[in-house]
Protein backbone atom coordinates (compact mmCIF):
# COMPACT_ATOMS: atom_id res chain seq x y z
CA UNK A 1 0.00 0.00 0.00
CA UNK A 2 2.76 2.59 0.26
CA UNK A 3 2.92 2.68 -3.22
CA UNK A 4 -0.77 4.12 -3.31
CA UNK A 5 0.43 6.57 -0.16
CA UNK A 6 3.35 7.85 -1.18
CA UNK A 7 3.08 8.97 -4.73
CA UNK A 8 0.30 11.40 -6.34
CA UNK A 9 0.06 10.09 -10.01
CA UNK A 10 4.11 9.31 -10.93
CA UNK A 11 4.94 12.21 -8.43
CA UNK A 12 7.10 10.95 -4.88
CA UNK A 13 4.99 12.87 -2.08
CA UNK A 14 4.47 12.54 1.47
CA UNK A 15 1.48 11.57 2.46
CA UNK A 16 0.04 14.83 4.39
CA UNK A 17 0.96 16.29 0.42
CA UNK A 18 -0.84 13.56 -1.09
CA UNK A 19 -4.13 14.22 0.73
CA UNK A 20 -3.32 17.71 0.02
CA UNK A 21 -3.50 17.57 -3.44
CA UNK A 22 -6.17 15.21 -4.03
CA UNK A 23 -8.16 17.17 -2.05
CA UNK A 24 -7.22 20.27 -4.27
CA UNK A 25 -7.88 18.67 -7.37
CA UNK A 26 -11.43 17.23 -6.60
CA UNK A 27 -12.32 21.37 -5.56
CA UNK A 28 -11.29 21.92 -9.01
CA UNK A 29 -12.95 19.76 -11.02
CA UNK A 30 -15.97 19.05 -8.97
CA UNK A 31 -18.60 21.31 -11.27
CA UNK A 32 -17.43 18.95 -14.17
CA UNK A 33 -16.60 15.85 -12.17
CA UNK A 34 -19.31 13.76 -13.46
CA UNK A 35 -19.81 15.30 -17.19
CA UNK A 36 -15.98 13.99 -17.37
CA UNK A 37 -16.91 11.03 -16.18
CA UNK A 38 -19.99 10.18 -18.78
CA UNK A 39 -16.96 10.88 -21.47
CA UNK A 40 -14.27 9.14 -20.36
CA UNK A 41 -16.77 5.47 -19.55
CA UNK A 42 -18.72 6.28 -22.52
CA UNK A 43 -21.76 6.36 -19.79
CA UNK A 44 -20.92 2.75 -18.33
CA UNK A 45 -20.01 4.10 -15.11
CA UNK A 46 -23.90 4.85 -14.70
CA UNK A 47 -24.22 0.90 -15.63
CA UNK A 48 -21.49 -0.29 -12.89
CA UNK A 49 -23.45 1.83 -10.48
CA UNK A 50 -26.59 0.14 -11.02
CA UNK A 51 -24.52 -2.85 -10.45
CA UNK A 52 -23.27 -1.55 -7.25
CA UNK A 53 -26.82 -0.38 -6.57
CA UNK A 54 -28.69 -4.09 -6.58
CA UNK A 55 -25.77 -5.35 -4.83
CA UNK A 56 -26.57 -2.85 -2.08
CA UNK A 57 -29.52 -4.39 -2.34
CA UNK A 58 -30.88 -1.34 0.65
CA UNK A 59 -34.07 -2.39 2.57
CA UNK A 60 -36.66 -0.57 5.05
CA UNK A 61 -34.91 0.81 8.21
CA UNK A 62 -31.11 0.15 7.25
CA UNK A 63 -28.68 3.34 7.23
CA UNK A 64 -26.44 3.27 4.25
CA UNK A 65 -23.13 5.82 3.96
CA UNK A 66 -21.90 6.52 0.58
CA UNK A 67 -18.80 7.15 1.18
CA UNK A 68 -16.71 9.30 -0.86
CA UNK A 69 -19.75 9.52 -2.01
CA UNK A 70 -18.43 12.94 -4.03
CA UNK A 71 -21.82 14.35 -5.84
CA UNK A 72 -24.03 11.18 -4.84
CA UNK A 73 -24.32 9.66 -7.72
CA UNK A 74 -24.83 6.10 -5.44
CA UNK A 75 -26.52 8.04 -2.85
CA UNK A 76 -29.75 9.36 -5.62
CA UNK A 77 -29.48 5.20 -6.61
CA UNK A 78 -30.34 3.93 -2.82
CA UNK A 79 -32.10 6.68 -1.54
CA UNK A 80 -35.65 6.07 -0.19
CA UNK A 81 -38.24 7.36 2.36
CA UNK A 82 -37.86 4.23 4.51
CA UNK A 83 -34.40 4.23 5.02
CA UNK A 84 -31.37 6.61 5.79
CA UNK A 85 -28.33 7.41 3.16
CA UNK A 86 -25.70 9.18 4.31
CA UNK A 87 -22.67 10.82 1.97
CA UNK A 88 -19.33 11.15 3.62
CA UNK A 89 -16.59 12.95 1.23
CA UNK A 90 -13.75 15.55 2.07
CA UNK A 91 -14.86 17.81 -0.44
CA UNK A 92 -17.80 20.19 0.30
CA UNK A 93 -17.04 21.20 -3.62
CA UNK A 94 -18.01 18.16 -4.52
CA UNK A 95 -20.94 17.51 -2.37
CA UNK A 96 -22.76 21.30 -3.23
CA UNK A 97 -22.28 19.93 -6.73
CA UNK A 98 -24.69 17.14 -5.99
CA UNK A 99 -26.77 18.73 -3.22
CA UNK A 100 -27.67 21.59 -5.58
CA UNK A 101 -29.27 19.11 -8.22
CA UNK A 102 -33.44 19.07 -8.44
CA UNK A 103 -33.29 15.33 -9.24
CA UNK A 104 -31.76 14.49 -5.84
CA UNK A 105 -33.94 12.67 -3.83
CA UNK A 106 -34.78 14.28 -0.33
CA UNK A 107 -33.45 12.37 2.76
CA UNK A 108 -29.63 11.97 2.16
CA UNK A 109 -27.80 13.57 4.75
CA UNK A 110 -23.99 14.80 3.81
CA UNK A 111 -21.40 14.88 5.92
CA UNK A 112 -18.32 15.79 5.61
CA UNK A 113 -15.64 13.31 6.48
CA UNK A 114 -12.47 10.90 5.03
CA UNK A 115 -12.18 7.33 4.68
CA UNK A 116 -9.52 7.25 7.57
CA UNK A 117 -12.14 9.27 9.85
CA UNK A 118 -15.40 8.36 9.40
CA UNK A 119 -17.95 10.61 11.56
CA UNK A 120 -20.02 8.26 12.46
CA UNK A 121 -20.65 6.03 15.47
CA UNK A 122 -19.43 2.42 16.18
CA UNK A 123 -21.71 -0.49 14.71
CA UNK A 124 -24.13 2.13 13.48
CA UNK A 125 -24.13 1.73 9.81
CA UNK A 126 -25.63 -1.46 7.84
CA UNK A 127 -23.90 -0.95 4.84
CA UNK A 128 -21.19 0.59 3.42
CA UNK A 129 -20.59 1.40 -0.16
CA UNK A 130 -17.60 3.10 -2.02
CA UNK A 131 -17.70 3.84 -5.76
CA UNK A 132 -14.41 4.85 -7.23
CA UNK A 133 -13.14 6.67 -4.15
CA UNK A 134 -10.95 4.00 -2.16
CA UNK A 135 -7.80 4.69 -4.24
CA UNK A 136 -7.70 8.32 -3.15
CA UNK A 137 -7.38 7.70 0.08
CA UNK A 138 -4.03 7.91 1.18
CA UNK A 139 -3.61 5.01 3.70
CA UNK A 140 -5.93 2.44 2.34
CA UNK A 141 -5.77 0.34 5.50
CA UNK A 142 -6.89 2.64 7.67
CA UNK A 143 -10.04 3.64 5.54
CA UNK A 144 -10.68 -0.26 5.68
CA UNK A 145 -10.33 -0.68 9.89
CA UNK A 146 -12.73 2.93 9.85
CA UNK A 147 -15.42 0.68 8.06
CA UNK A 148 -15.15 -1.74 9.93
CA UNK A 149 -15.66 0.03 13.08
CA UNK A 150 -18.93 1.45 11.60
CA UNK A 151 -20.83 -1.29 10.24
CA UNK A 152 -22.76 -3.34 12.51
CA UNK A 153 -21.69 -7.17 12.71
CA UNK A 154 -22.61 -8.95 9.73
CA UNK A 155 -22.63 -5.49 7.98
CA UNK A 156 -21.61 -5.55 4.53
CA UNK A 157 -18.90 -3.28 2.52
CA UNK A 158 -19.28 -2.60 -1.29
CA UNK A 159 -16.37 -1.04 -3.40
CA UNK A 160 -16.59 -0.51 -6.79
CA UNK A 161 -13.51 0.92 -8.55
CA UNK A 162 -11.27 -0.06 -11.67
CA UNK A 163 -9.11 -2.91 -11.98
CA UNK A 164 -7.10 -4.76 -14.33
CA UNK A 165 -9.29 -5.48 -17.48
CA UNK A 166 -8.71 -8.63 -19.49
CA UNK A 167 -5.92 -9.52 -21.46
CA UNK A 168 -7.66 -9.11 -25.10
CA UNK A 169 -8.97 -5.67 -24.23
CA UNK A 170 -5.80 -4.62 -22.15
CA UNK A 171 -3.24 -2.99 -24.44
CA UNK A 172 -6.95 -1.03 -26.12
CA UNK A 173 -7.89 -0.07 -23.06
CA UNK A 174 -4.72 1.14 -21.52
CA UNK A 175 -4.09 2.92 -24.59
CA UNK A 176 -7.60 4.93 -24.40
CA UNK A 177 -6.52 5.38 -20.64
CA UNK A 178 -2.99 7.22 -21.62
CA UNK A 179 -4.37 9.42 -24.65
CA UNK A 180 -7.79 9.81 -24.80
CA UNK A 181 -8.55 10.98 -21.37
CA UNK A 182 -5.97 13.40 -20.34
CA UNK A 183 -7.26 14.89 -23.58
CA UNK A 184 -10.41 14.89 -22.55
CA UNK A 185 -9.37 16.37 -19.37
CA UNK A 186 -7.56 19.29 -20.99
CA UNK A 187 -10.32 20.18 -23.39
CA UNK A 188 -14.07 19.47 -20.75
CA UNK A 189 -12.54 20.26 -17.18
CA UNK A 190 -9.48 22.45 -18.32
CA UNK A 191 -7.64 20.32 -15.97
CA UNK A 192 -5.36 17.77 -17.59
CA UNK A 193 -2.95 17.49 -14.44
CA UNK A 194 -6.19 15.85 -12.77
CA UNK A 195 -7.22 13.39 -15.32
CA UNK A 196 -3.47 12.43 -15.24
CA UNK A 197 -3.77 11.87 -11.82
CA UNK A 198 -6.52 9.91 -12.01
CA UNK A 199 -5.43 7.47 -14.61
CA UNK A 200 -1.89 7.20 -12.61
CA UNK A 201 -4.08 6.03 -9.91
CA UNK A 202 -6.18 3.57 -11.96
CA UNK A 203 -3.01 2.12 -13.47
CA UNK A 204 -1.08 1.60 -9.71
CA UNK A 205 -4.15 0.56 -7.88
CA UNK A 206 -4.63 -3.45 -7.19
CA UNK A 207 -6.01 -6.08 -9.10
CA UNK A 208 -8.78 -8.41 -7.89
CA UNK A 209 -7.21 -10.81 -6.22
CA UNK A 210 -4.67 -8.43 -4.56
CA UNK A 211 -7.54 -6.07 -3.17
CA UNK A 212 -9.63 -9.46 -2.48
CA UNK A 213 -6.30 -10.02 -0.14
CA UNK A 214 -5.96 -6.93 1.21
CA UNK A 215 -10.10 -6.96 2.42
CA UNK A 216 -9.44 -10.37 3.83
CA UNK A 217 -6.42 -9.25 5.64
CA UNK A 218 -8.16 -6.35 6.54
CA UNK A 219 -10.66 -8.43 8.56
CA UNK A 220 -13.24 -8.89 6.23
CA UNK A 221 -15.25 -12.02 5.62
CA UNK A 222 -17.45 -13.59 2.88
CA UNK A 223 -15.10 -11.30 0.52
CA UNK A 224 -16.44 -11.86 -3.32
CA UNK A 225 -15.99 -9.60 -6.47
CA UNK A 226 -17.56 -9.16 -9.64
CA UNK A 227 -15.72 -7.97 -12.95
CA UNK A 228 -18.02 -5.85 -15.18
CA UNK A 229 -16.95 -4.97 -18.64
CA UNK A 230 -14.12 -7.67 -18.91
CA UNK A 231 -12.59 -6.44 -15.61
CA UNK A 232 -11.90 -2.72 -16.46
CA UNK A 233 -14.26 -2.00 -13.52
CA UNK A 234 -14.80 -4.31 -10.24
CA UNK A 235 -17.09 -4.72 -7.45
CA UNK A 236 -15.63 -6.59 -4.03
CA UNK A 237 -18.19 -7.76 -1.59
CA UNK A 238 -17.63 -8.42 1.87
CA UNK A 239 -18.75 -7.91 5.69
CA UNK A 240 -17.98 -7.51 9.13
CA UNK A 241 -17.68 -10.75 11.22
CA UNK A 242 -20.19 -11.85 13.58
CA UNK A 243 -18.75 -12.65 17.01
CA UNK A 244 -20.21 -14.89 19.50
CA UNK A 245 -20.21 -11.70 21.64
CA UNK A 246 -22.54 -10.25 19.63
CA UNK A 247 -25.18 -12.46 19.24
Amino acid sequence: MSELSQSFGDQPVSPEERTRRIRHLFGRVASRYDLMNDLMSLGIHRLWKRGLRWAVNPKAGQRIVDLAGGTGDVARLVAGSDRTVIVCDPSWQMMNVGRSRRHMRKGIAWLAGTGESIPLADASVDTVAIAFGIRNVTHMEAALREVLRILKPGGRFLCLEFSRAAAPIRPAYELFSATVIPRLGRLIARDPEAYHYLVESIRRFPDQQALKRILEQSGFVDVRYRNFSFGIACLHMGSRPVKPSDA
